[in-house]
C-alpha cells in the first residue's frame, strides 16, 4: 500500500509538469517524510552516493566526445563516404541518411546529436532531391534511434552501472541489434522509395571515388577502432575510452579539420556541462528514487508477482516489452534506466536470461520511445531541424515505428543476436 502512495505522489508531479528529476526526487522526500523516520542531513549523501561510480564517469566523457564530433566537420566527411557507398540505390539519399546515422552512431552515442548532425546536413538536400519533408525527417529520427544502441552508447553504460554488468560486454552486444535495425530501416525507405518514386538521385559510384571518400573520412572511421578495440582488447576500461575519445575528437577536429575554433570550444563546453549535468542529475534523484524502491521491497514484489503468473515466459517477455515501450513513450531514457532496472531485471534473471541480453532489450525498447508520441524527444529535434511540425512528422513516423517494434520482438526472442559474439 505504501509503494502505491510513493507512485501517486509520483504521477501527480508529473501531471503537474514537474520537471522528471526533481520529481523523482521530490516524491522519494515526501513519502519518506510520511512513511518512515529518515533525517533529511541523510538525503543530500544518498544523491551523492549515487553518483559515486567510476563506470558512471564515462557518460561526462562520451557526452563531450559527441559534441567534438558534432562540431568537428566528421558527419560531412560520413556523409560523403555514405553516398559513394549507397547513394546509386533506389532512394539512395534515405539509404546515405541512415549509413551516416550509424556511422555517427558510433561516434557520439547519441541519438539526439546524430539526428541533429546528420539530419541538418541531409534533409535540405532530400527535400531539394524531391523527397517529401516529412518523410526525410521522420527517417532521420528513426535512424538517429541507432545512436543509443550502436557502441559507445551513454545509456548502455548507465545500465551497466545499474545492473551492475559489464560494460564492455554491453557494448559488443549492441553492435549486432544496432546493424540490424539500420538494415530493417533501409528496407523501409526502399520500399516507400518505390512507392512514391524516389528514384536513383546520385550519379553512379565506382572504386576511386569509394577509395577517395574512404580516405577524407578515414579518421572519423578509425575511432570506433580505437576505442573499441582498446576497451575489447583490455587496453583500457570504457571509462578511459571516454577520454581517449575526448583527446581523439579534439585533435582531429582542432588540429587536422580544422573545423573547431578555439572560439568555438567555449559553446561546445559549456553545452557539454549542461547536458552532463541534467544528466547527473536525473541519476542522482533516480537513484534515490531506487533506493525507496528497493527499502519498500518494490523490485521483489514486482518479481514475485509476474513470476507467479499462470502464464508461460514468452508470454511475460512480451509485458516486459509493453512496460518498457508504455514507459519509454512518456518518460525520459536515462530516468527509465535508472528506475526501471531494479524493478524489472529481477523479472527478467528469474526466466533465466542473460543481464546483458536484457540490457539490450531495454535501449532498444526505450530507444523507440525517442520517436513515439506524447514526448518523442528525437520527433522535437527532428522537426527543428526538418523545418517542419511534430505534429506533421507523427504519421510519417509510423512505418518506421513498425519495423523498429518487429526488430524488438526478434531481439528479445532471438538472443545470439546480442549475446553470440561475446561468446
Amino acid at each position: 500500500m505504501s509503494s502505491l502512495l510513493l507512485f501517486g505522489i509520483l504521477i501527480i508531479l508529473f501531471i503537474l509538469s514537474v520537471p522528471i528529476a526533481i520529481a523523482l526526487g521530490l516524491a522519494s522526500v515526501l513519502f519518506l517524510a510520511f512513511t518512515a523516520d529518515i533525517p533529511l542531513i541523510s538525503l543530500p549523501q544518498r544523491l551523492f552516493a549515487s553518483l559515486d561510480s567510476f563506470p558512471l564517469m564515462a557518460a561526462p566523457f562520451f557526452i563531450l566526445a559527441g559534441k567534438l564530433m558534432e562540431h568537428g566537420g566528421i558527419s560531412e566527411r560520413l556523409v560523403d563516404f555514405a553516398k559513394s557507398l549507397v547513394g546509386q540505390m533506389k532512394g539512395g539519399l534515405a539509404h546515405v541518411a541512415i549509413i551516416s546515422c550509424m556511422f555517427f552512431a558510433a561516434l557520439s552515442g547519441s541519438a539526439a546529436a546524430t539526428t541533429a548532425a546528420i539530419g541538418s546536413l541531409l534533409i535540405p538536400a532530400m527535400v531539394k532531391a524531391g523527397y517529401d519533408r516529412n518523410f526525410a525527417t521522420a527517417l532521420h529520427s528513426a535512424a538517429g534511434t541507432t545512436g543509443i544502441v550502436i557502441p559507445p552508447s551513454v545509456p548502455l553504460v548507465l545500465y551497466g552501472v545499474s545492473a551492475g554488468v559489464s560494460v564492455s560486454g554491453l557494448f559488443i552486444a549492441g553492435i549486432l541489434p544496432g546493424i540490424m535495425i539500420g538494415l530493417s530501416l533501409m528496407v523501409v525507405a526502399f520500399i516507400i522509395s518505390a512507392v512514391k518514386g524516389y528514384g536513383s538521385d546520385l550519379e553512379r559510384t565506382n572504386f576511386k571515388k569509394i577509395w577517395s571518400s574512404f580516405k577524407r573520412a578515414s579518421l572519423a572511421l578509425i575511432m570506433p577502432i580505437i576505442i573499441l578495440g582498446g576497451i575489447y582488447g583490455g587496453i583500457f576500461t570504457p571509462t578511459e575510452a571516454s577520454v581517449v575519445a575526448v583527446v581523439y575528437g579534439f585533435i582531429v577536429g582542432v588540429f587536422v579539420y580544422k573545423k573547431i575554433k578555439f572560439k568555438e570550444m567555449r559553446e561546445i563546453l559549456v553545452s557539454s556541462v549542461i547536458t552532463t549535468s541534467v544528466v547527473l542529475f536525473i541519476i542522482s534523484t533516480a537513484g534515490f528514487f531506487g533506493m525507496v524502491l528497493t527499502r519498500e521491497q518494490v523490485p521483489h514484489n514486482v518479481a514475485q508477482f509476474i513470476t507467479e503468473l499462470d502464464v508461460s515466459p514468452i508470454i511475460v517477455l512480451l509485458i516486459i516489452n509493453l512496460v518498457l515501450l508504455a514507459v519509454g513513450t512518456f518518460m525520459e531514457t536515462i530516468a527509465s534506466i535508472i528506475i526501471l532496472t531494479p524493478i524489472l531485471l529481477p523479472v527478467a534473471l528469474s526466466l533465466g536470461m542473460d543481464p546483458i541480453h536484457f540490457g539490450i532489450i531495454m535501449i532498444v525498447n526505450l530507444s523507440i520511445g525517442l520517436i513515439t508520441p506524447p514526448v518523442g524527444v528525437s520527433l522535437f529535434i527532428g522537426a527543428r531541424v526538418g523545418n517542419t511540425t511534430y505534429e506533421k512528422l507523427v504519421k510519417a513516423i509510423i512505418p518506421f515505428l513498425i519495423v523498429l517494434i518487429i526488430n524488438v520482438l526478434i531481439i528479445s526472442f532471438v538472443p545470439v543476436l546480442s549475446t553470440g559474439l561475446l561468446r
